[in-house]
Order: C-alpha cells, then structure tokens, then sequence
C-alpha cells in the first residue's frame, strides 16, 4: 500500500493537471469545481462500502474532526488558484512544479517542529537544490 497509495497521488496529479489545463477559457469556473465534486461524490460513495469496517456512514461522519472542514475549503483553493493561474497564462509545465517546490519548503519545516519530523543533511542538500531549482525554473 506504501507505494500504491504514490502511485495514485502522481497518477491524479498528472490527469488533474492536464484537466485543469483542459477547461475552456469561457467555463464558468464555479461550474467547473461544483460538477468536480459531483463526480468525487460520486466515486467516493462507491468507495466508502470498502472502508466502512462494518459499521455505518453516521458512526463513520462522527470519527471526523474540523480538520476534513479545512481540507474541503483548502481543495477549493487549489482548484480554483490552479484554474485561475493556468486561464492567467500560467505553463503547465512549471506552475505545478513551481507550486510543489514552494509547498515542500514550507512543510519541511512545519514538519521538523510541529510533527517532530526527522531531519537529515540529505534534506537539507535537498532543500537546497529545491532553492536552485526555483532560481533555475525562473531563468529565461
């Protein structure tokens, strides 16, 4: 499962790119995200039998806390800045890697000090090339 649950993270990144860049400039872009969301309802109410364990939808919702709030209003985000920055002009061959190295160096941190995290001198030679990478990604 380590690897398969990778597996797919890049496989829906990969499609939710490409799809994102799809959307005609002249979509609406809140139709966009609502029909979005019709189908992950969709695909995730046929899941949710497999991860019930036997017991039911409302036992399941009450194992919930605010954090699943906060990753719905933070997914709108993404879909609505990933959207906007791909109708504003915005390659797609750098604005997801852009992003993705932005948010690494703000997590590797977050998590070294909040979730105690391990860190290495590997990551930090990697924080470092993810710096030379965003000056290079930058350069004409």
């Amino acid at each position: 499962m380590f690897w398969l649950s990778m597996f797919f993270i890049i496989l829906g990144n990969v499609i939710y790119h490409l799809s994102q860049k799809a959307i005609p400039a002249s979509a609406n872009p809140v139709a966009s995200v609502i029909v979005s969301y019709i189908v992950a309802i969709g695909l995730s109410t046929l899941l949710l039998p497999k991860y019930l364990s036997g017991t039911s939808f409302v036992a399941a919702l009450r194992t919930l806390n605010w954090s699943s709030v906060i990753v719905g209003i933070s997914i709108v985000a993404i879909e609505f800045g990933f959207l906007l920055a791909y109708r504003a002009g915005w390659q797609i061959n750098l604005a997801a890697l852009l992003a993705s190295v932005i948010i690494a160096l703000i997590l590797l941190p977050i998590g070294v000090f909040a979730f105690r995290e391990h860190w290495s001198w590997y990551k930090t030679l990697g924080l470092v090339c993810c710096v030379v990478g965003l000056i290079l990604l930058n350069k004409k």
